[in-house]
């Protein structure tokens, strides 16, 4: 890791307190341009997240009505019901994205694989950086009106399902994470400027509880209309 990614980690509450834990959850509000579009509107706008961090899965419940659940992996997404019956599956789930642009309507399964990819990924950073494969450098810094911002290249492997191989972190003076920057490989490479605040200490680890991603412009900027996704976080559980 480079010297930026163990700070910003350390900021966060220090890798040796998360290797602790072996799942957090929360319940989410949620909201944006994105799920209408998607055809999927409120399937997700009430609901609560449960993320793995010893392997890459996540679960989204309710996942609609009936009691229904949703289970992620990246080489599988299902659709449970109460009792843990899979009602639906589908494997390989990222090649069913195939061709999609930002208008393309998603299944039920896509909905459920687009949100265990993005919430995961959301909720482990910045401690994804100590993730095997994963390869970190500083850029230079990043101007604001609030002051510079510290910037991490990050790039995945391909054994992590995430939005692009290549993204960007923006860190306060104290290590926070306060940007995240990517491409939404899954629907036309789609660029999201993601802004994250409301910061709360969860058994020792600092998690921000406010999410609003923004459409990116090349040079980087971003307006804030339309609003494409809302995710406020409450109720949050480490064990």
């Amino acid at each position: 890791m480079s010297r930026l990614s163990d700070f910003v980690i350390e900021a966060h509450g220090g890798l040796p307190r998360w290797l602790q834990f072996t799942q957090l959850s929360a319940d989410l509000d949620q909201g944006g341009v994105l799920w209408g579009l998607k055809g999927q509107p409120h399937t997700l706008e009430r609901t609560g997240v449960t993320v793995g961090l010893k392997a890459q899965w996540a679960s989204h419940g309710p996942f609609g009505s009936d009691g229904r659940r949703s289970r992620f992996e990246p080489g599988r997404v299902a659709i449970e019901n109460a009792d843990g019956m899979v009602l639906e599956e589908l494997l390989l789930p990222r090649e069913s994205f195939a061709g999609h642009t930002l208008q393309t309507p998603w299944s039920e399964l896509q909905l459920a694989y687009f949100a265990g990819c993005a919430m995961w990924a959301y909720l482990t950073l910045p401690f994804l950086l100590a993730w095997p494969g994963v390869e970190s450098e500083e850029l230079e810094p990043w101007p604001t009106d609030s002051g510079d911002l510290r910037r991490l290249a990050v790039r995945f492997p391909a054994t992590i399902a995430t939005h692009s191989t290549l993204q960007t972190l923006y860190f306060n003076g104290d290590g926070l994470l306060k940007r995240h920057d990517y491409n939404v490989e899954i629907a036309g490479n789609t660029p999201g400027a993601h802004l994250v605040s409301d910061y709360i200490e969860v058994s020792g680890i600092k998690i921000p509880t406010r999410r609003r991603i923004f459409a990116r412009q090349p040079d980087g900027s971003f307006s804030p209309e339309p609003l494409v996704v809302s995710i406020d976080l409450s109720n949050i559980r480490l064990a």
